[in-house]
């Protein structure tokens, strides 16, 4: 059984940083796309940052040039370094991975939040 499993979540301050994590585990194939997503409160899940093949990458733009997506595929775990948070940046982040043959797989979620 495929899981997501993201890390590294938690309360940070205005302008702060945090770098979440999620590995993927039990799968037999590799994904093609990691990203993630994120569901503010109130608000219906949105786009932040994905990585194809481990090296093309795509941003939200309200997130470019403070948040950086990577990938360690050996491991097929993917991170996401987010620098200058603003309060605006709280939600909670999940995991996505695709694989074109098995389709998507999500992540259980893990809070952000941004506060001073």
């Amino acid at each position: 059984q495929v899981q997501l499993v993201e890390s590294g979540g938690g309360l940070v301050q205005p302008g702060g940083s945090l770098r979440l994590s999620c590995a993927a585990s039990g799968s037999t194939f590799r994904f093609n796309t990691m990203g993630w997503y994120r569901q503010p409160p109130g608000k219906q899940r949105e786009f932040v940052a994905i990585i194809r093949s481990g090296i093309s990458t795509s941003y939200a733009d309200s997130v470019k040039g403070r948040f950086t997506i990577s990938r360690d595929s050996t491991k097929d775990t993917v991170y996401l370094q987010m620098n200058s948070l603003r309060p605006e940046d709280a939600a909670v982040y999940f995991c996505y991975a695709l694989s074109i043959t098995f389709g998507a797989y999500w992540g259980q979620g893990t809070q952000v939040t941004v506060s001073s």
